[in-house]
């Protein structure tokens, strides 16, 4: 007699790929996996993207029924991330269509909720990682979107390509200018001229 299987160990031995194909097949419970997994990731991303921690929470969950709604047209021959982030990139182009936003003003920046706190870094540190956030709200959503994708979210350049539907060139290309930005925004924030 062999004991039962503990509830959740086989769907943690599950790739991403796996329970999304599972998911598409019919068995969308499995959802609920993939969502536990990324959630957090999605959250970050969307508080950093759009530079409003107070809607991320309703972008992700948009995400997720988007992943439910279109799950018929999930094929799986990339990393499940790179669809996710496709479909992520579309709630984010909707949100700024809808809101039409533009980069936050310095009074709103200041106020956004930090998702990644520093609780051991010292006050140098802490007011450094205040104005990166700043400049990160100053550029323009593309440009904020290449950042966070490749900085914040760990992705290779060829999984962003993908995402961006972009040859890797491009995608470097795309860093380099958003870092640069990135750099004069911060400068400017600390009144250092620039080189």
């Amino acid at each position: 007699m062999h004991e039962p299987e503990q509830p959740g160990t086989r769907l943690s031995s599950l790739s991403d790929n796996e329970l999304m194909k599972q998911v598409r097949d019919g068995d969308v419970k499995k959802l609920g996996t993939l969502f536990e997994r990324h959630s957090t990731r999605l959250l970050n991303f969307f508080s950093r993207h759009t530079s409003r921690p107070d809607v991320s929470e309703d972008l992700v969950q948009d995400v997720f029924f988007r992943m439910l709604k279109y799950r018929q047209s999930y094929r799986g021959d990339a990393p499940f991330t790179v669809w996710m982030y496709q479909l992520a990139r579309n709630v984010s182009a909707d949100y700024f269509r809808k809101w039409k936003e533009q980069p936050l003003s310095d009074e709103m920046a200041e106020k956004q909720h930090d998702p990644d706190p520093l609780p051991t870094a010292t006050y140098e540190q802490m007011e450094e990682h205040e104005l990166l956030k700043q400049a990160l709200a100053r550029l323009s959503p593309e440009k904020r979107e290449v950042l966070v994708l490749s900085r914040f979210q760990d992705l290779r350049y060829e999984d962003i390509g993908r995402i961006l539907d972009c040859p890797v060139g491009t995608v470097k290309a795309r860093v380099h200018f958003a870092l640069k930005d990135l750099r004069d925004e911060y400068l400017k924030l600390t009144k250092t001229p620039s080189r």
